[in-house]
């Protein structure tokens, strides 16, 4: 059976090729009977557009592409979220790739989107990639880079300080008293994660006596995180760290897995305990954790908004830089335990 056309449709409701057109792209421009004459001729028909082709005539498409470093981790989900519901808004859909920290599968996933025409890409990158986007440029692709801030203006990103961050981070352990502070995170080749060791490296210089001892991970992840806790748990008493800084919430929690589930160190009486990102899941855990909030779901928002308004009016758009500042949580992981007095008898 031959699949049901919009000339079959047209026949069907006595209108010409040019009104189907208008009903399916600009109803705006047709009049209401006309309209509802259309509409129950594609439902009895069954009629379904083929949007491929209608995009492949027009040069371009009603989706944009979004590429994170880890769809695992919470913090993209909800950045994701907050993309796709502008996106719905504006009446595009989001396509979603996930390179999981892989250049190769972040290549493959750029060159995917572009051959689907994308309206434009929203890019979390695992490391440089501006010969491909400058190329996307040159195809009239705009790109966006999100959760990561960038010297070139001639591009827009959104991003969090993440050197203020990690900062804020230590600024926090050293105001309880801790002077033997563990960075956990890597790889460092993650702009994130050299951004956040980068702003504990500052905070600690300020003083005197304090130490930085950086423990580098494989990945951001929770089981990274448990490999780090237990190494700090089969160390002798004097060679641990009084304070963890994790470069994420995932391996925070990890390290407070390794560090409570087969010794009997505390957290935060023996080892206090700051993550990043301040993922929903953070004021769950066994001991609620203390975090460095990032706003995901304003950062994917702000990029869709930032990349519709390229996309509009790129011969006139001027680049922006969004930076969101970070801020602090703090919860039980850091608090300080305050003695209660003894009452005489």
């Amino acid at each position: 059976m031959a699949a049901v056309n919009v000339r079959d449709v047209a026949a069907l409701a006595g209108v010409s090729l040019g009104t189907v057109s208008n009903a399916l792209n600009r109803p705006d421009r047709v009049s209401p009977s006309t309209l509802r004459r259309v509409h129950d001729a594609i439902d009895k028909l069954g009629f379904v557009r083929n949007d491929a082709a209608r995009q492949l005539r027009a040069g371009r498409s009603r989706s944009i592409g979004l590429l994170v470093l880890d769809i695992g981790n919470p913090f993209f989900t909800d950045l994701a979220e907050g993309a796709e519901d502008r996106a719905s808004e504006a009446g595009f859909a989001m396509l979603l790739g996930n390179s999981h920290g892989s250049a190769a599968r972040e290549t493959a996933h750029l060159a995917l989107f572009e051959e689907q025409r994308v309206r434009g890409m929203l890019i979390s990158p695992v490391a440089e990639i501006w010969p491909q986007v400058t190329r996307l440029r040159t195809r009239d692709i705009p790109t966006v880079l999100v959760d990561r801030a960038i010297s070139d203006t001639s591009f827009s990103s959104v991003s969090v300080d993440d050197v203020a961050g990690g900062a804020l981070a230590v600024e926090h352990l050293l105001s309880i008293g801790r002077r033997k502070i563990a960075f956990v995170g890597g790889p460092t080749k993650i702009r994130q994660v050299a951004d956040r060791l980068e702003g504990a490296s500052r905070a600690l210089n300020s003083v005197p006596g304090a130490t930085l001892e950086v423990l580098g991970t494989r990945a951001l992840t929770v089981l990274e995180g448990r490999r780090i806790g237990e190494l700090i748990t089969a160390r002798a008493p004097g060679a641990r760290p009084d304070a963890v800084f994790a470069a994420n919430d995932l391996l925070a929690v990890g390290v407070l897995q390794g560090l409570t589930m087969v010794s009997n160190l505390r957290v935060p009486d023996d080892i206090a305990l700051i993550g990043y990102d301040d993922i929903a899941f953070a004021s769950a855990t066994v001991v609620p954790l203390t975090s460095i909030r990032q706003p995901s779901t304003l950062i994917g928002r702000t990029a869709v908004e930032l990349l519709l308004a390229e996309s509009e009016n790129s011969a006139d758009y001027e680049p922006q830089q969004v930076v969101f500042a970070p801020e602090l949580v703090v919860r039980d992981s850091t608090a300080l335990v305050v003695a209660e007095p003894v009452l005489a008898g």
